[in-house]
């Protein structure tokens, strides 16, 4: 019998051999502990020596053939060389040997058949095996053979050798499973990498004044005004009210700019003379890497520079003599004391500021193993057949991994295991599968694009400390035609605390750091400068070698997410129905109270209440002893999995096709007239704000509701803890004092007040919601 579509999409527990299965509980002893090993023939080629000369000049153009059954790997060839030296490795995956013999050649290049010049055999049986932190196995020197095992002239040094994945020549081997990927910009894009994204800072500009200006017209009052261009941002200052040739703006600016600062910050002064028609009144270019840095609130120095009417970029400290000309009056720093955000609010993986001296320490490891992939569907067509070239990705903070591609496979198993220091527990990691279209290079622009299969998002904070969670995570995409599932992926992740109390005291400090509360930007600021960030880290990104592309980086940082969707609406709509529905319930059952619905019931209810008037100092106390009571009862069935994407919170199953089509419609939209599109873009704007208010609201009643239901199992320990101690504390504390310091704290003087928000408002904030369960 075929099981209903939606236990497709649920998590699945399974019981992997981790670390060649030495573990004690849940806590594993070998290096490689979260993933599977895996047995390779290692083989590295180092170099050879007195190889016979094949030509009149004594010179030779010899490379080796590593060849074990059907798989066959070579070298580089070396011009005119008899002692060259590879240094190169070959790996052969244990569970595709197809022969106990392994036979190394040299041979000698040439244009029509390649020389034969020696060769040595190996049994298989014989190979020692190594096991990391031994250290490696040190190469030696073989005396070649003709084919009929007699020696000849040569010598080629090899280290043949059984590891595991865990060995130090794994990563830059060639690997007998990607043995059709030719050339060598195909074989670096088939590599396991780790990726950085850029170091991004706010640039503030304040703009205050200009001076003594120069107008072509005359007899005109102009309409001056600054437009900033930093690559590609440009932001303009409002036009000065006060119309002189001493305008003035006091207005701020704010850019993100990526180290090394490659690009100067360009300011322009220009006069509005028509609609459409703008004079330059005079520019300058200041490199950043010579702006002040600031890593609080305090003020840094203005300074006034010179405008050209062409573009002079300021060199450092020198001083250019001048004559006369304009200037402009600014102060311009680059802001180390905020978080640049390049990730959406809700799946944030690093919450730290820009500026190192501000960060504080690591409070614990994140582990992830990425182990295999079950029932990946077929990505493209290769030979007349459906294919796919899986890898995956998988990003948190500012360290991007990549696995290396497992060709040809709808069952890849990558066994891949990483390592990230841990700030915040109240972060997501996501990981990403993708299809490889770049195995054979070609990597022009507007080419093929990697093709994505699916993702998955874990709360750190979700998960319990020094536990291995190993689950199957559905891969689900929404297309235009509903919601697929794509394969799963399994993954083991363990989260490691180096101090229990350092971590519980995150949860009374801000989410974020302290200049986001103190200079708050706006919420369209926040929306245009995090554009701009996923923008410059993806083309920084795509810049390395080999390239994390554009499409892959957008797609891991939900880039288009805030587009208006219809499922989406609707999907926030219902979670905030199923927040109230605790209260409509509990209206319900006051209504069956009043009616004497279940007599024994209001009886008790009776009593309940006049113990309660006739000591009121029992109120609160009872309150909290009662949420004390239902936080135990509920740690029964507390959650046991990390959460995973649900399809019918985001209502993926239930869209309909002309739903779909309006959330994968472009935007601006595609359709035909102008009036409609006008009008529709009008629309989507307005309903995705208030598509983000109601998600935002959403996601605070869930906050409250996971105080008690062990989603984050410290948090809801703290809160537990506090109510025990509230309802004792309460209880021997006369109910008219609490009420008294309660009021006073209430009506404080604002000099008694701090701008940083407050421990409860820190502690709420850092509840996680089922956000993170959204498709």
């Amino acid at each position: 019998m075929q099981r209903p579509l939606h236990e497709d999409f649920l998590l699945k527990e399974t019981r992997p051999h981790l670390g060649g299965g030495r573990h004690t509980g849940d806590k594993l002893t070998s290096t490689y502990d979260l993933v599977e090993q895996m047995q390779y023939l290692y083989v590295r080629v180092v170099k050879a020596k007195e190889l016979p000369a094949k030509d009149v000049t004594g010179s030779c153009d010899p490379y080796v053939e590593v060849k074990l059954g059907n798989y066959k790997g070579t070298t580089r060839h070396f011009e005119k060389k008899s002692n060259p030296e590879w240094n190169q490795v070959f790996a052969f995956s244990k569970d595709r040997l197809q022969a106990s013999i392994l036979e190394v050649t040299v041979k000698d290049k040439d244009f029509v058949k390649d020389d034969f010049m020696g060769r040595f055999l190996f049994d298989l049986n014989e190979v020692p095996k190594r096991v990391p932190p031994d250290s490696p196995l040190a190469p030696q020197w073989y005396r070649l053979e003709d084919r009929k095992g007699d020696k000849v002239k040569g010598e080629l040094m090899l280290a043949v050798w059984m590891g595991t994945q865990a060995d130090e020549a794994f990563p830059e081997a060639w690997h007998s499973d990607a043995a059709t990927v030719t050339g060598t910009d195909g074989l670096s894009n088939i590599r396991s990498k780790v990726y950085l994204s850029p170091k991004l800072w706010y640039l503030r500009v304040n703009v205050i004044e200009a001076q003594d200006l120069q107008p072509s017209d005359k007899g005109r009052y102009p309409e001056v005004y600054v437009k900033a261009t930093l690559g590609n941002q440009v932001l303009r200052t409002r036009v000065s009210p006060s119309r002189s040739i001493n305008p003035m703006w006091n207005e701020d600016l704010m850019f993100v700019a990526a180290e090394s600062f490659e690009e100067p910050l360009i300011l322009s002064v220009e006069d509005r003379i028509a609609p459409n028609k703008d004079e330059v009144l005079g520019r300058c270019a200041i490199p950043i890497q010579y702006v002040d840095r600031r890593l609080d609130h305090r003020p840094v120095n203005t300074r006034w520079f010179n405008l050209e009417r062409h573009v002079v970029v300021m060199e450092g400290e020198k001083k250019k003599e001048t004559k006369f000309s304009s200037r402009i009056h600014m102060r311009i720093c680059l802001e180390g004391g905020y978080h640049v955000l390049d990730e959406s609010t809700h799946y944030s993986s690093d919450l730290r500021p820009t500026a190192k001296q501000l960060w504080k320490n690591s409070i614990g490891v994140l582990e992830l193993g990425i182990l295999n992939a079950q029932g990946l569907m077929p990505m493209k067509t290769k030979d007349g057949r459906g294919t796919t070239d899986a890898y995956c990705v998988a990003k948190y903070g500012q360290k991007w991994v990549r696995t290396r591609t497992i060709i040809d496979s709808f069952t890849p198993k990558w066994n891949e295991q990483y390592t990230w220091e841990v700030a915040d527990p109240c972060t997501v990691i996501t990981i990403g599968v993708f299809d490889n279209c770049h195995l054979h290079g070609g990597d022009k622009p507007g080419g093929a694009r990697d093709s994505r299969i699916g993702k998955v998002r874990i709360r750190l904070s979700t998960l319990e400390t020094d536990r291995v969670y190993t689950h199957s995570y559905p891969l689900l995409v929404l297309h235009p035609n509903g919601v697929k599932k794509m394969g799963e992926i399994h993954l083991a992740v363990r989260f490691a605390c180096s101090s229990l109390l350092n971590m519980m005291h995150m949860y009374s400090q801000p989410l974020l750091p302290k200049m986001h509360y103190i200079h708050p930007l706006t919420v369209s600021q926040l929306d245009s400068l995090r554009h701009q960030a996923t923008h410059i880290v993806s083309m920084r990104l795509s810049r390395a070698e080999p390239p994390l592309r554009k499409e892959i980086v957008e797609y891991m940082l939900d880039v288009g997410s805030h587009m208006w969707s219809m499922r989406r609406s609707k999907a926030n709509f219902f979670r905030i129905m199923g927040v109230f529905g605790g209260l409509i319930a509990v209206g319900k059952w006051f209504d069956q109270i009043c009616n004497w619905k279940n007599p024994i019931t209001t009886v008790l209810i009776h009593i309940l209440f006049i113990i309660l008037v006739l000591y009121p100092e029992l109120i609160l106390p009872t309150i909290f002893l009662y949420l004390f009571l239902i936080g135990v009862w509920y740690y029964r069935w507390r959650p046991r999995h990390p959460p995973h994407m649900d399809t019918r919170l985001s209502h993926a199953e239930s869209a309909n096709p002309d739903e779909l089509d309006e959330e994968f419609d472009t935007f601006p939209t595609s359709r035909p007239a102008d009036i409609v599109r006008m009008r529709y873009d009008r629309l989507r704007s307005i309903a995705g704000r208030i598509q983000t208010v109601v998600g935002d609201l959403a996601t605070q009643g869930e906050r409250l509701q996971s105080l008690l239901s062990w989603r984050d199992p410290r948090a809801t320990a703290l809160f537990v803890l506090f109510c025990l101690i509230a309802a004792i504390v309460l209880y021997v504390t006369p109910f008219q004092v609490v009420a008294l310091l309660t009021g006073f704290y209430v009506l404080r003087h604002p000099r008694f007040r701090h701008k940083l928000p407050s421990v409860p408002l820190n502690f709420f904030r850092r509840l996680p919601a089922r956000t993170d369960c959204m498709l």
